[in-house]
């Protein structure tokens, strides 16, 4: 369960100096939103905006999983080649990836954009192949309850980069 959801007394004003304080102690923080209906879970970082990096988004994974991907990725993007949308990278344990660009970042990364503002963030969403290496897009992808929605346009062209 979602620390929120885990917290029900606490304002949003503690979330967020939870938040903050997370932040601050490691360079970043991942806010997890649990399914709810038909949408699956979700959850992003918050605090590579002022690292001049994009946050990272994932859809259809669950919290401690999709924490693990995102903190994982978070660290080799501030000391590696940053990703490009369309670069598709082999996870540690991990499912491939392809980057894609969100096109609302405002719709999708609230605490982020609470904190930085909708004009400076940028994001990117870690696009992943289930088991047999289908995509979300391809035909015969197996997904949990609620899919994996791509939240914009798959690039133009593919590249495979070493991970």
């Amino acid at each position: 369960m979602c620390w929120m959801c885990d917290n029900p007394g606490m304002t949003k004003l503690e979330a967020l100096d939870r938040m903050r304080r997370l932040i601050t102690a490691h360079g970043w923080a991942v806010q997890s939103v649990e399914a709810g209906g038909p949408r699956p879970d979700w959850a992003y970082t918050v605090g590579l905006t002022p690292l001049g990096a994009p946050e990272l988004l994932i859809t259809g994974k669950k919290p401690q999983e999709a924490c693990r991907i995102l903190n994982g990725f978070a660290e080799h993007v501030l000391h590696a080649e940053p990703p490009e949308p369309g670069d598709q990278r082999p996870l540690v344990g991990g499912p491939l990836v392809e980057i894609v660009k969100v096109q609302r970042p405002d719709a999708h990364l609230l605490t982020a954009i609470t904190f930085y503002g909708s004009e400076q963030v940028r994001a990117l969403q870690l696009a992943w192949a289930d088991d047999r290496g289908h995509w979300p897009w391809d035909v015969g992808f197996r997904s949990r309850r609620g899919g994996q929605p791509v939240l914009g346009p798959r690039a133009a062209t593919q590249r495979r980069v070493a991970g």
